[in-house]
């Protein structure tokens, strides 16, 4: 399909779990946005962070979790970026890729105070879109004084991978938080257990 909206929902992803696939659900069913892609943040080797799995396992899992679904798909582009990864370098790579598409920022609200010490921000703000899901603590902000954003009256979402990755440690049964062949390839490779 030409001429598509396709919202980039940038994260590590470590791992995914049914609040992102909720998100990503609102996304495309509830604004103009007709393609989801999940960008998969690299392992930033400037940063310690032995919680993180690989790249490739992340990308596998966020595969199995929108299976079959095409209006998701999922991308390794900032694998092969530079590193540490910025999103406007990513932004400027695909529109290239794909001149035809319009590319907009899915983010959280909890963003949009910072979003001035992003990289290049005002060209962000300038060229793209950002549709803004709410975050607990951030839920009112006031999208006039951002510039191209738009908020999104997406559910806030109380998972987080964190607690996800804390709860296996502990011996927690929470298949009902996560796709059924993520939770059983996190139990399969004994993912996150110390």
């Amino acid at each position: 399909m030409d001429n598509m909206n396709i919202g980039l929902y940038f994260g590590s992803f470590n791992p995914v779990h049914l609040g992102h696939l909720a998100i990503a659900n609102f996304m495309v069913e509830f604004t103009d946005i007709d393609q989801l892609w999940f960008i998969i943040s690299p392992h930033n080797p400037l940063k310690k962070k032995e919680t993180l799995l690989n790249d490739f396992e992340r990308y596998d899992m966020v595969e199995m979790a929108i299976g079959k679904d095409d209006r998701f798909r999922v991308s390794d582009i900032e694998f092969r970026q530079p590193k540490p990864s910025y999103t406007i370098d990513t932004l400027t790579y695909l529109q290239e890729q794909f001149p035809r598409h319009v590319f907009s920022l899915i983010i959280g609200s909890d963003n949009l105070p910072t979003f001035d010490q992003w990289k290049n921000y005002d060209l962000i703000e300038k060229n793209y879109k950002r549709y803004v899901y709410p975050r607990r603590g951030f839920e009112n902000i006031d999208p006039h004084r951002y510039v191209n954003a738009e908020m999104v009256k997406a559910p806030v979402i109380e998972i987080s991978s964190s607690f996800i990755r804390k709860a296996i440690r502990e011996g927690k049964d929470i298949r009902h938080f996560l796709p059924e062949k993520v939770y059983e390839y996190i139990l399969k490779m004994n993912f996150y257990r110390q």
